[in-house]
């Protein structure tokens, strides 16, 4: 009987860590990705190639009037 709740408080142990661990993964994989992300991700960057685009087209609207 005690051989039994030995193995039964090792493996309680061993199921508690692994999931302990695997949460903690996953907190840590959360903050990697939220690193990871670049400075510009929540505002729009605007590209100096579409800016000039834009004002190529604005003179070429005007010369077609």
């Amino acid at each position: 009987m005690e051989t039994m709740f030995g193995f039964a408080a090792v493996v309680l142990a061993t199921l508690v860590s692994l999931f302990s661990a695997l949460v903690l993964q996953g907190l840590l994989m959360k903050l990697a990705f939220q690193l990871m992300q670049p400075a510009t991700a929540g505002r729009k960057a605007v590209a100096p190639i579409e800016r000039g685009t834009r004002m190529v087209a604005r003179v070429y609207a005007r010369a077609a009037r």
